[in-house]
């Protein structure tokens, strides 16, 4: 209880300030894809990992509609797994969407019932009146927690409600399967794409010039991971070279990036950052694809990929002489499916001469 009542303090903020907390953060649980209508056994094995935070990083349900109420219906669903229920007496609970929560597959900015679809999603997930996500388009937010030297930072990207439509690809089934490709999208070179938005991208400028030892960025789609042919930053590579520029630009160590939507769950790795730059892949809560996993990933540095129910569990060592993270998948079980660990002395750009 004393946690939950400590969560609640963050928000006593001014509306202009996204909020913070000096709890400090060991454990973050978080996940993606959770089929309402399908049984949610994975909240036990969450819950028992004893996480001091969970992330929904999308498709926490799969509405798909543009009708409100059945919308609401489907939240209730969720709303109504006793898992969940008790998720919700364990530890706080924060959440992004993706495109099905959002209300289309692969939707973005052309989807007519963004807003309303917006104030659904944060009352069901009981966002404060007086929150900045309330008060601008979209619904991304960053909240900060611990004191200085263990500061934490998680930042919920939106990549749903500005981005651009994909470019569609245009090769067969055959050509497509010969090169172990699965999805259906190719790079799209116009720089007047965006995911962000140009709001968004001024925000999250602000966010990481802030203090803050780890930053975990939660977006819904793959960061770094591109060759699928799948939803992914990879899709619009002039929005994802501005990302790694602006955490160069920022100076802002400590960036991991979590994502979900594959239905699978991987690590990979890219060296275009001003320092390694990892994206934990965690995906599905209920759903998952063994053939999609199988396609081409060569950023990947997990031993596998995991195509089972999962969920993502970090985990920080702040007592080491430089904080160590662990991303791990674990399964229903509880069982750790694959595991990377990072340094946080590697975290960071190397020293000037």
């Amino acid at each position: 209880m004393t946690r939950l009542l400590s969560f609640a303090w963050i928000f006593c903020s001014l509306a202009s300030a996204e909020p913070s907390s000096p709890d400090l953060i060991q454990r973050i649980a978080f996940g993606s894809c959770a089929n309402q209508n399908l049984e949610q056994p994975v909240w036990d094995p969450v819950i028992a990992a004893k996480p001091d935070l969970f992330l929904f990083v999308g498709d926490n349900i799969y509405a798909d509609t543009e009708d409100l109420e059945l919308m609401k219906a489907k939240y209730a669903k969720l709303a109504a797994k006793p898992g969940y229920q008790k998720l919700k007496q364990a530890c706080p609970i924060l959440a992004t969407w993706d495109d099905h929560d959002y209300g289309v597959n692969d939707g973005g900015a052309w989807y007519p019932k963004r807003e309303e679809s917006a104030k659904i999603m944060l009352d069901f997930f009981e966002v404060p009146a007086d929150s900045p996500r309330r008060g601008r388009p979209g619904i991304y937010g960053a909240h900060t927690f611990g004191p200085p030297g263990k500061r934490v930072q998680v930042i919920l990207l939106d990549t749903r409600t500005f981005k651009s439509r994909p470019l569609k690809d245009t090769r067969g089934k055959e050509e497509l399967r010969e090169l172990n490709l699965v999805g259906w999208y190719v790079p799209n070179p116009d720089p007047a794409t965006t995911i962000l938005g140009a709001g968004q991208w001024a925000w999250l400028g602000q966010q990481l010039r802030q203090p803050a030892d780890l930053r975990f960025i939660a977006s819904s789609i793959q960061v770094i991971a591109d060759e699928k042919g799948m939803e992914s930053w990879g899709n619009f590579p002039h929005e994802r070279k501005r990302l790694y520029q602006l955490i160069a630009d920022t100076k802002a160590e400590g960036v991991v990036f979590l994502s979900g939507d594959v239905h699978f769950s991987e690590v990979s790795r890219t060296a275009e950052g001003p320092y390694p730059l990892s994206d934990f892949t965690s995906s599905g809560l209920t759903n998952s694809h063994p053939g999609w996993a199988a396609a081409v990933n060569t950023h990947r540095v997990s031993p596998t990929a995991y195509a089972k129910p999962t969920f993502g569990l970090v985990t920080i060592d702040w007592a080491a002489p430089s904080p160590r993270v662990s991303l791990q998948a674990r399964g229903l079980d509880g069982e750790t499916a694959l595991e990377v660990k990072l340094s946080c002395a590697d975290l960071r750009p190397p020293a000037e001469p």
